[in-house]
Parts: C-alpha cells; sequence; structure tokens
C-alpha cells in the first residue's frame, strides 16, 4: 500500500502547475518557454510576483518568500489533504469543498466543529470578498478564515466571532454558525455606537468610512432576536446609529428601538432602495 501511495504522489507531481492554476481560474501575464509570471493566487496584487518553472515544474512566490510542487501548491488553494489533492489531479477536474459544499437550508449547529482560524488568505474567500466590494484589509479587521467540519468534511468560510466564542460563518454558497450564538460587540470606548444585523453590512460601512472602527464603537446583532440584550447597552452612548435591514422586520425593529430610546436613529436612508448596506455598497462599487 505504501508503494502504491509513493508512486501516485510522484506522478502527480508530474501534473503541469500552469494547467492546475488555469482550471482554477489563474492565466500567466507573461510566459516564456522556460517559465511563466502569475498574479499571486493567495493575494490581490497588480504586478506579478508567482512564478512558475516549466523545467522543473515548481512554484515560488515571492510575495510569500515560499513555493514547492503542484501538491503543495493545491493543497493550499484548495484547503485540501494530500489524499484529496492527489484526487483532485487524478480525475483531471475542479472538486473541493469550498464548491462542492451542500446547500442545505436548515442544519444541525451541533454538527459543526471548528477546527482552526487564521487571518483570510484562501483565493476562494477572497474572490468572494471582491465579490461584495469588501477588500481583505478592511475584512481582517474583524473576521477569519475559518476551517471546520461538517457531518465529517472539512469546510472553510468567512468566520465573524461573536462575544460568547461563537462564530458566524459565510462562504459564496450558504451562511451559517455554531454555539454558542451572541452579538458581536467590540468596545473601543467611545461615545457613538453602530449597529447592522450583519457582518458585511459593518464591513461596507467600514469601507465607505476607512476610521469607522477607530472613531465608534460597533455592535453586529448577527440576529434581529438578540435585539432585547442590547437596550441596556445603547443606554450607555450619546448615540447610536442603526443600519438595518429595509425589509419588514427590520423596519420594526428600528421604530421599536426608537420608540424606547431616544439616542437611537435610523440611518437607511443611505440605502433607502436596497435590501440591507452591503447590497447598496455593491451596487454603488459596480
Amino acid at each position: 500500500m505504501q508503494r502504491t501511495n509513493k508512486i501516485s504522489c510522484e506522478r502527480a507531481r508530474d501534473y503541469p502547475i500552469g494547467k492546475a492554476l488555469a482550471k482554477l481560474g489563474h492565466f500567466p501575464t507573461k510566459e516564456s518557454e522556460k517559465e511563466a509570471w502569475f498574479l499571486s493566487p493567495f493575494r490581490s496584487e497588480t504586478q506579478a510576483s508567482f512564478k512558475v518553472s516549466k523545467k522543473l515544474n515548481r512554484w515560488y512566490d515571492h510575495g510569500e518568500g515560499k513555493g514547492g510542487n503542484v501538491i503543495d501548491l493545491i493543497c493550499l488553494l484548495n484547503g485540501t489533504s494530500v489524499k484529496e489533492t492527489l484526487a483532485w489531479l487524478q480525475k483531471d477536474q475542479i472538486s473541493f469543498s469550498f464548491q462542492q459544499q451542500p446547500l442545505v437550508a436548515h442544519r444541525n449547529e451541533n454538527d459543526i466543529h471548528i477546527r482552526y482560524a487564521r487571518p483570510i488568505t484562501h483565493f476562494a474567500l477572497i474572490s468572494y470578498l471582491h465579490g461584495r466590494k469588501i477588500s481583505v484589509s478592511t475584512a481582517i479587521q474583524l473576521c477569519q478564515e475559518v476551517h471546520y467540519i461538517f457531518r465529517g468534511r472539512e469546510y472553510f468560510a468567512i468566520g465573524l466571532r461573536n462575544n460568547s466564542g461563537g462564530w458566524e460563518l459565510r462562504n459564496k454558497y450558504y451562511k451559517n454558525s455554531n454555539s454558542p450564538k451572541d452579538i458581536t460587540h467590540i468596545i473601543n470606548g467611545k461615545n457613538r455606537l453602530i449597529v447592522t444585523e450583519g457582518m458585511f453590512d459593518m464591513l461596507s460601512l467600514m469601507e465607505r468610512e476607512r476610521n469607522l472602527l477607530e472613531e465608534n464603537d460597533i455592535l453586529i446583532l448577527n440576529s434581529l432576536g438578540f435585539i432585547d440584550k442590547t437596550f441596556n447597552t445603547f443606554t450607555t452612548y450619546k448615540s447610536v446609529a442603526l443600519y438595518l435591514d429595509n425589509d419588514r422586520a427590520g423596519k420594526k425593529v428600528v421604530n421599536r428601538m426608537m420608540e424606547q430610546n431616544s439616542k437611537c436613529e435610523d440611518r437607511s436612508n443611505l440605502y433607502e432602495d436596497f435590501k440591507d448596506v452591503n447590497a447598496w455598497w455593491t451596487d454603488q462599487n459596480q
């Protein structure tokens, strides 16, 4: 069995790196007989710093200061194990957890087990952020790349940690959270509080106003169901800016909060023709 695995790895290392990158949507900006240069698949950049040696079939990322063979590369890009990467290369097709995550409307939160969290580097998550017009530099101020187990398989997502240690998890294909569920309240000792329903609404406001996090305290509800536990929190601020969704539930909560606390301000006029802040922000930056 060991001999078979070794042969599989040896054969897999011969798989052309350029071909693997092309299947993942990455193409060279400059190419010669001996080498090819790519924009790094690990981050956003305007000048190619990712080199592929055609002769050696090896890659090197000058920005990261690391390199390796095709197996190393696909493991990093797809977030897969060596075994899963070998299957990907042998089948000659794209098949990784981020794309194949089943679209299930209701899931048992207890099935989600967090493996680890790290800074956001995966190209699929960066692409997802860019699609919602959020830069990585803004996202990393609040979020991390979270790898977790769901029903025996490993997945990854943009994660926002709440005040009780649970995570809100988002990627292109679905959104979910694990226990314990709670609000995310970041206290910077400021007199003004910014409130949104979800993480991408807050990230959109941070993109719009670069010093928002430094000049305000922020609160992400993560669910309107947590609104009752925030009333006492609101009384400690001189002003509370509400950026809740433009739907019936959001409007109902805004009206209730403004009736109970004169410090609350409805700021939905900013995105009055859109469902929420991020929908407006995405439209503004097309």
